[in-house]
């Protein structure tokens, strides 16, 4: 089951290779804005040309934080390809939270299609992936070796929970002004799932006899997967190919007052995907015994234990939601500072944001610093740099530009004392 949580993960982020910056990218009114926010206006007036596209140079969106008494294994393993788990405390209660997000837009159009209403009609190829984590210590210790757990009885020592969904989004996006200053859009979309990862483990329990030489495990839970074997995944397997379909719908508006305010609300994403009878689930209570415990290899171990648990699995279809979410933004331009407060939260899963982006403009540059805070308890410090005209716009930057820089500093160093805290 490791093997196959790894290649669900590697899914997650096979195409992404770069952090990103998408709360700066709000209220810009570039082609990100546009599709994301889905009544923002893109076009200018009398300046811009009738289409606009990033012509297949993606728009790459990034982000991967861990939070807990694992920070410094996993920054180990990532800095030096080291996995250590000897220093985790056991029998604590110690618990990490992991959390993982990419938005990728492949490719984008729009047209500009009536000067009346300002009419815009856009086209996207989107490829996003959420992930998130709840789970213990002791989970990465017995991953590694099991001779860390010693004539004590482990109670809920495995109780973790996490999911993971990819997919392919492909949209149509309307927006269109009511009046000079109130605006509606609505982006519709088909979605075809890549893979889908569930598990959940309620109750758990673990115990090493050295004397009977034998361990003794416990777990009662569930799992939903996508694929169980390897063989399940292939080359069309990432490609958008309808297997398992979707829907989601986004809603938007915008309002300008006479003051100057400038007001943005949005639903984003509400929708689901059906996961058709060739994906997997099981529902299990196990009470195990692994005998002659050391004549075995740590592999062999969890590979029994997993078995047991996929002879409980039977092939059905099930419904998923994506992670849909409301936002809302104020900003108001004073000369060349633009300040945007924006408020994100996840309907169906943990997590949201309070965002603060300080945008400096001078002629057709801009800069941004967006401090941020994420409802699952990380603090990040983002930064921005764009260059933008009627008919050209090129970004970049990040979402949290210390912890880039350390990542980046100790995967180059291959040091994994560079850099602290989550």
């Amino acid at each position: 089951m490791t093997k196959k949580l790894s290649l669900a993960f590697c899914l997650c982020i096979l195409v992404s290779v770069t952090k990103g910056q998408q709360y700066s990218l709000f209220n810009t009114k570039t082609l990100f804005d546009g599709f994301e926010n889905p009544a923002v206006k893109t076009f200018t007036l009398d300046s811009s040309s009738k289409y606009a596209s990033n012509f297949f140079i993606p728009n790459l969106g990034l982000n991967l934080a861990n939070n807990g008494a694992a920070n410094d294994l996993i920054r180990k393993i990532i800095n030096e390809g080291v996995y250590d788990s000897k220093t985790l405390s056991l029998g604590t209660g110690g618990v990490n939270n992991f959390n993982f997000n990419t938005n990728i837009y492949l490719l984008t159009f729009k047209i500009f299609s009536s000067y009346k209403y300002n009419q815009e009609i856009g086209f996207a190829w989107q490829l996003r992936s959420d992930a998130q984590a709840h789970y213990t210590n002791e989970t990465l210790s017995l991953l590694q070796n099991y001779t860390y757990f010693k004539d004590a009885l482990y109670n809920a020592a495995l109780n973790n929970n996490a999911y993971q969904q990819t997919y392919h989004q492909l949209s149509i996006n309307i927006r269109e002004n009511w009046n000079k200053r109130l605006a509606f859009g609505a982006k519709f979309s088909l979605l075809s799932g890549i893979a889908y990862n569930n598990i959940q483990i309620t109750n758990s329990s673990l115990l090493i006899d050295d004397i009977a030489d034998k361990l003794s495990i416990g777990l009662k839970g569930s799992y939903k997967t996508s694929f169980l074997n390897n063989t399940d995944v292939d080359k069309s397997t990432l490609m958008p190919n309808f297997k398992n379909p979707g829907l989601a719908i986004s809603l938007g508006t915008t309002y300008t007052s006479k003051s100057g305010y400038f007001l943005m609300g949005n639903l984003k994403d509400l929708g689901f995907i059906n996961w058709r009878k060739s994906a997997y689930l099981a529902n299990y209570n196990l009470n195990q015994e692994v005998n002659n415990l050391s004549t075995k290899t740590n592999d062999e171990i969890v590979s029994e234990l997993t078995q047991k648990i996929e002879d409980k699995n039977e092939r059905k279809n099930f419904v998923t939601p994506t992670n849909a979410k409301v936002d809302f933004l104020m900003a108001k331009t004073f000369a060349f500072y633009k300040p945007s407060f924006i408020l994100s939260k996840n309907l169906f899963y943990r997590g949201g944001d309070i965002a603060l982006v300080n945008t400096f403009m001078f002629d057709k540059f801009s800069a941004s610093v967006t401090p941020t805070y994420n409802f699952n308890h990380f603090i990040m410090i983002g930064a921005q740099a764009m260059y933008k005209t009627p008919n050209f716009e090129f970004f970049m930057g990040s979402d949290n530009l210390g912890k880039t820089i350390y990542l980046l500093q100790g995967t180059t160093n291959a040091d994994a004392t560079i850099g602290k805290g989550y």
